[in-house]
C-alpha cells in the first residue's frame, strides 16, 4: 500500500502523457451535445472519485449529477430514461456485474457513456462508448491507492477538456510533482492521536468531502478503525451527540469557499474536548497537519489524500495490522 501511494505521481505522470487527443475528442463532444444532468456509476473508493468528478461538473458546468443506485438497473429493472444523459462510470477492475450493466443499459438507451477504468480490456471498458485507461499499473494492494488518486486525475482531466479551462490544464501539469511532494508530508502526529483509538470522525465540506468519505473508508479496512464522515455542514445535527472528551477528528480543510467553516468547526470542536487534527495549508495557523496544496485549488484533494494514504500505512502497522492484507477482503468485488 505504501509503495502503490509514493507511485501515484509516476502513475499520473504516464496518464497525462497518454490519450490526450481521446480526451480532447471527448471535451469537443461534451461541448457540442446538449446534457441536462449526468450519472455517476461506481463502487467503493471508485465512487469517492464519482462523488469528486461530481462536484466538479456540478459546480464548473452547471450540469446535475446523480449517483446511481446500480440496484434500480440490476435488480428492479427501472424504466430510466437515458437519452440525453451522460452517464460517466469509475472502475479499478471493470468487472463488477452491477457497474457493468448499468452502462450497458444506458448506452442502448441513447446516452453517452465513459468509462474511466484501470483495465481497459475488462467489460465495462467493452460497453463504453468511451472508455479511458487510468494508466495506473497493477494493484497489489487490496486497498486502492494509486488507481483511486488516477481516477481522481482522470475525472479532472475530463472536465478540463469539456471546459477548456486553462487554470485546471495546468494545474493538471504540474500535478506529478505536486504528488511526489505530497508523499513527504509530514503527518506523524496524526499516528499519536489515532494508533490507540477505537473511532473517528473524518470531516470535509464540499469539494473536500469526496475524500473524507475515502478516508474514512480506509481506516475501516486497513486499520479496523471505526470511522464515519461527514460534511462540516451537517455534524451539528445528530452526530455532534458522540463527539465527547477525546473523541478524534480529522478534517479536511483544503483552499476554497468551505474552507473558513471548517478551521471554524475545528476551533469549536476543539472547545468541546474534541481531539482535533486539523489538515489544512501553511497558511492556516491552527493546522496540525500540513495539507499540500496543488497547482489550483480543485486539485487539492488529490495531493490530499496521497498524504493520507501514506499515514494510514504507517497507523496499519502502528496498530498491529497488514495495511496489504485488509480481514475479510478481496481486490476484485463482483455484486450483482
Amino acid at each position: 500500500m505504501l509503495e502503490e501511494a509514493v507511485s501515484a505521481a509516476d502513475c499520473v505522470a504516464l496518464q497525462l502523457a497518454n490519450d490526450a487527443d481521446r480526451y480532447a475528442a471527448l471535451g469537443h463532444r461534451l461541448r457540442s451535445t446538449s446534457f441536462h444532468n449526468a450519472v455517476t456509476v461506481a463502487r467503493g473508493s471508485s465512487d469517492h472519485a464519482s462523488s469528486y468528478l461530481a462536484y466538479l461538473i456540478m459546480a464548473r458546468m452547471g450540469r446535475l449529477v446523480t449517483s446511481l443506485p446500480m440496484s434500480l438497473v440490476t435488480l428492479y429493472k427501472a424504466p430510466l430514461q437515458a437519452a440525453g444523459l451522460l452517464a460517466v462510470s469509475i472502475s479499478q477492475s471493470g468487472q463488477s456485474p452491477d457497474v457493468v450493466e448499468p452502462i450497458r443499459y444506458f448506452r442502448a438507451g441513447g446516452a453517452t457513456t465513459v468509462a474511466l477504468v484501470n483495465d481497459i480490456d475488462s467489460p465495462l471498458a467493452h460497453e463504453a462508448e468511451w472508455a479511458l485507461p487510468l494508466r495506473a499499473g497493477k494493484e497489489q494492494s487490496v486497498a486502492a491507492t494509486k488507481s483511486f488518486i488516477a481516477s481522481l486525475t482522470a475525472g479532472a482531466r475530463l472536465v478540463a477538456e469539456w471546459q477548456q479551462d486553462d487554470e485546471l490544464k495546468a494545474g493538471l501539469a504540474a500535478l506529478p510533482d505536486a504528488l511526489r511532494r505530497a508523499v513527504q508530508t509530514d503527518w506523524s502526529a496524526a499516528l499519536e492521536v489515532l494508533t490507540p483509538a477505537r473511532n473517528i470522525m473524518v470531516v470535509g465540506r464540499g469539494i473536500s468531502f469526496p475524500i473524507a468519505l475515502e478516508a474514512a473508508l480506509k481506516f475501516k479496512e486497513t486499520s479496523a478503525l471505526q470511522a464515519e464522515a461527514f460534511s462540516g455542514a451537517e455534524i451539528k445535527h445528530g452526530p455532534m451527540a458522540l463527539i465527547d472528551e477525546g473523541y478524534p477528528l480529522l478534517i479536511f480543510a483544503t483552499r476554497g469557499p468551505a474552507q473558513a467553516g471548517l478551521v471554524a468547526l475545528a476551533d469549536e470542536m476543539r472547545g468541546r474536548g474534541a481531539r482535533v487534527l486539523l489538515a489544512a495549508p501553511a497558511d492556516v495557523p491552527s493546522r496540525d497537519l500540513d495539507l499540500p496544496v496543488a497547482g489550483c485549488p480543485d486539485l487539492d484533494p488529490i495531493v490530499a489524500i496521497a498524504a493520507f494514504y501514506v499515514m494510514a500505512a504507517h497507523l496499519s502497522e502502528a496498530r498491529g495490522l497488514d495495511p496489504d492484507k485488509p480481514r475479510h477482503l478481496n481486490k476484485v468485488t463482483k455484486t450483482h
